[in-house]
């Protein structure tokens, strides 16, 4: 007998064991039980008493409604015919030798007509409406088998105990490995090497790739970025940078590769970038993320790095002789890996070893336009050889280590539903592992989310629930009334049970966050962040119980819009979050004629109850009613013009503001600000460069009562030049950044704002003149909460901010009304929360 009928039949016998064990519920610690005691008796079964206690079904795209696994039940390959984009002559990689995007899925259809091994599908677009492609390598299986390793990557999730104890799982489960390329538009070779590896393997005769595809899925995602990919930008065509915006999903490049992560389960991923001169590769100095199972993590990413560094010393090149292993070879904080906004940092939440590689040889920026065509083709030729040869070696790892990266994914998994500590770290445990790489969390029992009275805003309850499910976390919805820690919660509620395989993701996202200021003297990137505190929804933590009451697993939110007035009363909407702010310039924006009412609330006629119910189903706002007289001034919808970043424009727009984006360069080329409410100034505007015409232009617009909403540094320097608000605007520490706890909010823009907010070189002030409102301070001790912010030798650091004022109104002897932040109220659309307090002072600055 051939052997492949002998495997065929083995599988078959496995499939026959496992399907059963799959019909049991599961309890917190990942074992089986029946126990019938479990179960609703009036909801029918599988309705867990404790949240999240069961495996329920898999998280559900709320957007999209259907399965991650869905179109798993066929075989492999299942081949696409991708559609073939125009030439582009202007595509930048061509200047370098590389392969231009319109190129790419010819190339992957042909090598789907030439190899069974090569699975080619499209999961999203980009910003631009390209295609951002999967290509899937593996061996040829029947439906059946690839059933069967569906069951099996369900099976190391929801069952942990009992995959640990498959030993058909541990031989025949194929090692699922990500390879990431080109999520910086301007960083071309991860493409093109992963193009290389994916021919290789296609074609390859040896008996060692046909075993390799055998016991192993490659799964690539060709390019991340295909509009920067195309116009050589770092940013998408949105202006974001996709490697900040994991577990903020707000670009849709990011999204689609998130729900690869979810979809493959890898248990190792290479995020492809440029370019550090050296070639470098992680794992990443201190701090290291503090609800990874780091010990599950660093002895794979150590040894596997080393691995890499081997592979591309072998290639001969000068340029490639070591690699820098920033773990190994940089002081804490010069490339850490401790925010989750990077794919790799993603990943390792999702059950995978993830690493960043940055190709050496700088071909991008000033060496593009610079550097002679030969020398940027010489250069682009060594980094798709450090790519592809990164790729080879991270797929050798993980099939030389498959039994144990298999063992430790299911660990992972494991610790979750059993709720353990995490483990002590000795010393030693990798080579040069010390008491500075130490990092945990005590994970709490359980998140509460609640519905009604005890629910700042259900809109941003909604949405915070449906971006757990949609990143996999597990969120279940209680079915009764229950108490949680001598507090009563109504029945609707939302739970997220920490004995859940995904509970470094689910703190990740919910907990408050750490002060590591004292912890590493900088920082890579932003240190602090927290849904729970910055997405505008109440969410109670719940240290050591769990709740016992029915639940049902959620798969999305339950609608939160309607109308709570009586017929003939006029209504009122709260101005808490963004959602609120959508459905008034939605109604302005109808001609609907709105109000201000008192400090955060708005007030709609009684005559506008119909298109109100429009906006409050389409936005899932809820109208109450108001009371006689409460009308103010009316409101009507502002035009923007906008100096401000790429996020921030988004976020803008994304509230339904009409937008003109403005500019230093397009003020003194004539811009026009007739017609203008609003001037929102935080970058690129400076008005010591205006030339005579743009100065007039901005004089004009003041003193016609136009109103600004400045920010930042490039805020401050324009409040002061134009002569506005008298205060004394002093800067924190131009690298701090984080979470801070907020006090007295008052006032227009104050009132109804979160306790909590977000800074980015923060600053406060000082020294108000009469009729400079505070409307929001800095609470009073040390208000940073988490992320990372030290004092300097001038003392600027969140002890000095302390009690100061952190938002400020006024009206400008010119009669401009101005609001001046020093928080970072939009920043790459993430802190929710704070996106109405923006919006309030919008509309209150406008004429």
């Amino acid at each position: 007998m051939s052997i492949r009928p002998v495997r065929h039949l083995l599988l078959f016998l496995a499939l026959l064991l496992v399907l059963p064990a799959l019909a049991l519920p599961v309890r917190a610690d990942g074992d089986q039980s029946a126990d019938p005691a479990r179960r609703d008796p009036g909801n029918g079964p599988e309705r867990n008493a404790v949240a999240a206690t069961g495996p329920g079904p898999r998280a559900l795209a709320a957007a999209a409604g259907e399965s991650r696994r869905h179109g798993d039940w066929r075989g492999y390959p299942r081949q696409t015919e991708l559609r073939v984009f125009p030439e582009d002559s202007t595509d930048k990689s061509i200047k370098l030798g590389l392969t231009p995007y319109h190129a790419i899925a010819p190339k992957l259809n042909e090598l789907q007509a030439r190899s069974e091994r090569v699975s080619a599908e499209v999961i999203g677009q980009s910003t631009l409406g390209r295609d951002i492609y999967l290509v899937t390598v593996t061996a040829p299986e029947r439906p059946f088998e690839t059933r069967l390793q569906r069951y099996w990557r369900e099976l190391i999730e929801d069952h942990p105990r009992l995959a640990a104890r498959s030993p058909w799982l541990r031989q025949a489960y194929k090692a699922p490995v990500w390879i990431n390329g080109n999520i910086h538009g301007d960083e071309w070779e991860g493409t093109d090497g992963a193009l290389r590896v994916i021919e290789d393997l296609a074609t390859a005769p040896d008996p060692g790739t046909r075993r390799l595809l055998q016991r192993a899925r490659i799964y690539f995602t060709v390019t991340n970025n295909p509009d920067g990919r195309v116009a050589g930008t770092r940013t998408n065509a949105a202006g974001f940078d996709l490697n900040r915006d994991h577990i903020t999903g707000t670009q849709p490049e990011s999204r689609a590769v998130r729900d690869v992560a979810i979809r493959t389960q890898p248990l190792v991923m290479l995020d492809e970038h440029g370019y550090t001169g050296t070639t470098l590769i992680e794992p990443g100095t201190p701090p290291h993320g503090q609800n990874y199972e780091y010990d599950l993590y660093i002895k794979h990413a150590y040894a596997n790095a080393l691995g890499m560094e081997k592979a591309i010393g072998e290639l001969g090149h000068p340029e490639t002789a070591r690699a820098d292993i920033p773990f190994r070879d940089y002081a804490p904080g010069d490339w850490d890996d401790w925010p989750p906004i990077f794919t790799p940092m993603y990943a390792i939440y999702q059950g995978a070893v993830g690493h960043t590689v940055e190709i050496p040889l700088r071909v991008n920026r000033s060496a593009y336009e610079e550097l002679p065509v030969a020398e940027l083709r010489r250069r682009s030729g060594i980094n798709t050889d450090v790519a592809a040869a990164t790729i080879r070696a991270g797929i050798e790892y993980a099939e030389t280590n498959r039994r144990e990266l298999i063992a430790d994914q299911i660990e992972q998994f494991r610790r979750g539903w059993a709720g353990e500590p995490q483990p002590e770290i000795p010393d030693g445990f990798v080579p040069g592992f010390g008491p500075e790489d130490r990092y945990s969390v005590e994970f709490p029992r359980t998140y509460v989310i609640p519905v009604g009275r005890g629910q700042r805003s259900a809109p941003a309850a909604a949405r915070l629930v449906d971006h757990l499910v949609a990143n996999d976390v597990r969120v279940e919805r209680a079915q009764r009334d229950f108490r949680l820690a001598g507090k009563r919660y109504p029945a609707g509620s939302y739970l997220v049970d920490m004995h859940q395989p995904k509970r470094g993701l689910a703190n990740v996202m919910l907990g408050a966050g750490k002060d590591i200021s004292a912890d590493v003297p900088r920082m890579y990137d932003i240190s602090g962040w927290s849904h729970r505190l910055l997405w505008g929804a109440s969410v109670d933590v719940s240290r050591h119980e769990a709740p016992h009451v029915w639940t049902k697993p959620v798969t999305a939110a339950a609608a939160t819009g309607g109308i709570d007035a009586h017929p003939g009363q006029d209504l009122m909407l709260k101005m808490t979050d963004g959602a609120d702010v959508r459905a008034l310039n939605s109604l302005l924006g109808k001609g609907i004629e709105a109000y201000h009412g008192a400090e955060d609330t708005v007030i709609v006629p009684a005559a506008a109850r119909a298109a109100a119910h429009e906006v409050a189903e389409e936005f899932g706002v809820r109208f109450r009613g108001a009371s006689a007289g409460e009308r103010g001034p009316l409101l009507r919808k502002p035009v923007l013009a906008a100096a401000v970043a790429a996020d921030e424009l988004a976020v803008l727009r994304e509230l339904g503001f009409q937008v003109h984006p403005v500019s230093t360069q397009a003020l003194n080329e004539g811009f026009d600000l007739d017609g203008v409410d609003t001037l929102f100034v935080s970058a690129g505007l400076d008005h010591s460069r205006l030339n005579e015409q743009g100065k007039a232009e901005v004089d004009g617009f003041l003193a016609a009562g136009g109103g600004v909403v400045a920010r930042g540094s490039t805020g401050v320097a324009f409040n002061e030049a134009a002569g506005l608000l008298g205060v004394r605007a002093v800067a924190g520490n131009g690298s701090a950044n984080g979470v801070v706890a907020m006090a007295d909010s008052t006032g227009p823009v104050g009132s109804g704002s979160p306790e909590h907010s977000f800074v980015y070189s923060p600053y406060w002030f000082t020294d108000l003149d009469a009729g400079v409102r505070a409307e929001q301070r800095y609470a009073e001790g040390n208000p940073l909460v988490a992320g990372h912010w030290r004092g300097t030798d001038e003392g600027r650091g969140p002890r000095q901010a302390a009690g100061s004022a952190a938002v400020v109104s006024g009206t400008a002897d010119n009669g401009a009304r101005t609001v001046l932040f020093g928080t970072e109220p939009l920043f790459r659309g993430h802190p929710k929360g704070l996106y109405a307090q923006a919006a309030r002072a919008i509309f209150w600055v406008t004429p």
